[in-house]
C-alpha cells in the first residue's frame, strides 16, 4: 500500500481556554486566604491596579506612589528623587531614632535598656525549635568526639516526626562506615536526651525508656509494659494482676504510671502551625429568616488607577508602546475585578440553594441534615456539576449551628426498608457517636449490635458500615471501650 500525502478540510467544535478564562476559573476555587494573596500579587504585578481607599473615609483615594510604566510619560517633579549623601537636608529626613527598629537587618542585633518601654521588633523574633533543632542542640553539649557526632547527625536525620528511630543499627553501620558498638553507644547518648523516651525502635521501647528515667525500670510498670500490654491493651487488668501476682489496686496504680508517659515523645516539638479559617459567607436569622452575608473583610477593594485613565485620554502624544501597555493592563484589571465580583455571585448563589435543601439543619442540628449531591444544586442553579465543586473546595461557611466547609453539606445517602425518606451518611454518623456516648461501659456495644440498633428504625446498614463510620469518629472497638474489671 503506497502512502501519500492529503489535503482536507474538517469542520469540529473545540473549547479553548483563554487566559482569562483560566484565571476566573482559578479565582472560583481559591480558598479566602488565597484569594486575598493572589489579589495583592496582582496590584503588585499590575501598575493600573488600586486598592481602593474610598469606601472607608468617604474620600477619593490617592496614591502614595504613582507607578509608570515609562518614566517618559512622567513629568520631573513626579520622578521619584535619588538620595545625595552630599546632601545633608536628605539625611535630615531619616527618623535615626526608630532607624534600629525600621531600617536595620533582622541579623543585627541592639540591646534594649531598662528605660524602654516597648521591645524592639528584634527582640520578639522566635521560631519553635523542631525535634532535630533540639536535639541537635544537646548533641553539641555533650563531650562526643567529631566522630561520634557525625553518627549522632545521622542518627537524628532517622528519627521520625514521633520521635522514633526508623533505621536499625545495621543501616545506619551502612550510612556512616563506623563500629557497630560506637552507633550504638551514641544512640545510648541520645535516647539520654530530652524528651524521655526519644530515638526509640517503638512505642514499648519509648515507654520503657521514660519508666528508666523514672527509676521505675523495675517496678510492675516496667513489667506490665514487657509482659503484658495486650492484657493492657483490652484493659484486662485481672489477668495482670493474677499472672504478675499483685494486687489489683497495685495494677491500677501502675497503669496511672503508664497513662502518663507519652507514646509520642516527638510531637512535643512538632513546628506545625495551626490553620485558622476565615468564613467566607455568615448565615444569620434575622426576624425568623435566614440572611446570607458574604464576608469581605480584608479583601482589597480594587479600582483601575485614575491616573492612568487621564494618560490614555489626555496625554495623546505617550508612545505608542506605553499607550499600548496600559490597555494591555487596564483590559487585564478589568478582568480581574469582574472574575471576583463573579465569584462572589456564585458563592452567594450555590449558598442560597444549599440553605433551601438543607434548611432543617440550620434549624435543628445534623440529625436533620439531609442526602444532597453536587447535581441537586447545580440543577437547581443551572450551573454545571465541576463548577459547584469549585465553588464548595475550601471555602466556609458561619451558621447558628457551627463552622463547615461547604463539602460537609454534601452527604451520601442511607436507604430505609420498605421506603421512606433517605438518611445522610453524617446523620447516621452522629447518631453512632450518641448511641455509643450513652452506652454501658460494662457492656459496650459492638458493630453488629449497633448495626442491629438501626434495623429496628427500618434504616438499613451493614457491620461493616458501622466500623467504617465508627472508625472516622475515632471510636474504638468495643474490646477497648470496655471498662476495666477490678474484682
Amino acid at each position: 500500500m503506497a502512502l501519500e500525502l492529503r489535503q482536507s478540510l474538517k469542520l469540529s467544535q473545540q473549547l479553548v481556554m483563554t487566559p482569562q478564562l483560566q484565571q476566573a476559573i482559578k479565582l472560583l476555587q481559591l480558598g479566602r486566604l488565597e484569594l486575598v494573596d493572589t489579589i495583592q500579587q496582582e496590584i503588585e504585578q499590575n501598575p493600573v491596579l488600586e486598592d481602593d481607599f474610598s469606601t472607608l473615609n468617604g474620600e477619593a483615594a490617592t496614591p502614595l506612589v504613582e507607578p509608570a510604566p515609562d518614566q517618559a510619560v512622567l513629568a520631573p517633579s513626579e520622578q521619584t528623587k535619588e538620595v545625595n549623601l552630599e546632601n545633608p537636608s536628605n539625611i535630615n529626613d531619616i527618623d535615626w531614632a526608630n532607624y534600629a527598629n525600621e531600617y536595620e537587618p533582622i541579623s543585627s542585633y541592639r540591646p534594649r535598656g531598662d528605660s524602654e518601654e516597648m521591645p524592639s521588633r528584634l527582640d520578639i523574633l522566635s521560631e519553635k525549635p523542631n525535634l532535630q533543632s533540639h536535639l541537635r542542640w544537646q548533641l553539641a553539649l555533650t563531650d562526643l568526639t567529631d566522630g561520634e557526632k557525625e553518627i549522632g547527625e545521622n542518627i537524628l536525620g532517622n528519627l521520625s516526626r514521633e520521635g522514633f528511630l526508623e533505621a536499625d543499627i545495621a543501616e545506619i553501620v551502612e550510612q556512616c562506615g563506623k563500629d557497630e558498638d560506637d552507633i550504638q553507644y551514641v544512640l545510648e547518648v541520645i535516647q539520654e536526651m530530652d524528651p524521655a523516651g526519644v530515638a526509640a525502635r517503638n512505642v514499648q521501647e519509648s515507654l520503657l525508656l521514660q519508666l528508666e528515667r523514672l527509676d521505675l525500670k523495675d517496678d510492675l510498670p516496667a513489667e506490665i509494659i514487657k509482659e503484658h500490654l495486650h492484657f493492657l491493651e483490652t484493659k484486662n487488668y485481672i489477668a495482670i494482676a493474677r499472672t504478675c501476682h499483685r494486687s489489683v489496686d497495685d495494677v491500677v496504680a501502675a497503669v496511672s504510671v503508664i497513662v502518663g508517659l507519652d507514646p509520642h515523645p516527638g510531637w512535643a516539638y512538632s513546628n506545625e502551625e495551626p490553620h485558622y479559617i476565615t468564613p467566607d459567607v455568615t448565615l444569620q436569622k434575622v426576624d425568623g429568616e435566614y440572611v446570607i452575608l458574604l464576608n469581605d473583610d480584608g479583601l482589597p477593594k480594587l479600582k483601575i488607577s485614575s491616573y492612568y485613565r487621564d494618560i490614555l485620554k489626555k496625554k495623546a502624544n505617550a508612545p505608542a508602546e506605553t499607550r499600548e501597555y496600559i490597555q494591555d493592563k487596564m483590559r487585564s484589571a478589568a478582568w480581574l475585578i469582574k472574575s471576583i465580583q463573579q465569584r462572589q455571585r456564585t458563592i452567594y448563589r450555590v449558598m442560597e440553594s444549599i440553605l433551601k435543601f438543607q434548611y432543617d439543619f440550620f434549624e435543628n442540628g445534623v440529625a436533620h441534615l439531609k442526602p444532597l449531591v453536587l447535581r441537586d444544586v447545580a440543577e437547581d442553579i443551572e450551573m454545571h456539576e465541576s463548577t459547584i465543586s469549585r465553588v464548595t473546595s475550601n471555602k466556609y461557611v458561619h451558621t447558628p449551628q457551627g463552622t463547615f466547609e461547604l463539602k460537609y453539606f454534601f452527604t451520601s445517602s442511607i436507604a430505609r426498608k420498605g421506603g421512606g425518606d433517605a438518611l445522610s451518611s453524617e446523620s447516621i454518623r452522629q447518631r453512632i457517636r450518641q448511641i455509643v456516648q450513652a452506652e454501658n461501659p460494662d457492656k459496650p456495644l459492638s458493630d453488629k449490635a449497633l448495626a442491629e440498633i438501626f434495623a429496628k428504625d427500618n434504616i438499613k446498614l451493614a457491620r461493616r458500615t458501622v466500623a467504617k463510620y465508627r472508625e472516622q469518629l475515632g471510636i474504638l472497638s468495643s474490646k477497648f471501650r470496655k471498662k476495666p474489671k477490678l474484682k
